[in-house]
């Protein structure tokens, strides 16, 4: 089992900057995939950045020259920084977790949560 924690959302105005953190405990040696997708208000929740066990990252195009993903693989983390921000960028953005056990078994893991709200 995998638990994420996530932190570092607030109110923030238009073009400032937030980082956004979250911490892996539990089976932390199986994840494979760490990310960030992200919910609005009457929307489908959406891929925002994802970073694989060998460092491969991608980003949704709404974001890529503003956000950036990182993990620290020793720490179990991954983080992202969000410049440039925009009132398109109000969700609630949800740390993301895959893992692969030697069995060969998938299993994805959310954390709850945290608000990030971009005002005009």
């Amino acid at each position: 089992q995998v638990q994420l924690v996530e932190s570092g959302g607030g109110l923030v105005q238009i073009g400032e900057s937030l980082r956004l953190s979250c911490a892996a405990s539990g089976s932390t040696s199986s994840i494979t995939t760490m990310g960030w997708w992200r919910q609005a208000p009457g929307k489908q929740r959406e891929l925002v950045a994802f970073m694989t066990e060998s460092g491969n990252s991608d980003y949704a195009d709404s974001v890529k020259g503003r956000f950036t993903v990182s993990r620290d693989y020793a720490e179990y983390t991954v983080s992202l920084r969000m410049n440039t921000l925009k009132p398109d960028d109000t969700a609630v953005y949800y740390c993301y977790a895959a893992t692969l056990t030697m069995f060969g078994v998938r299993k994805e893991y959310w954390g709850q949560g945290t608000q990030v709200t971009v005002s005009s």
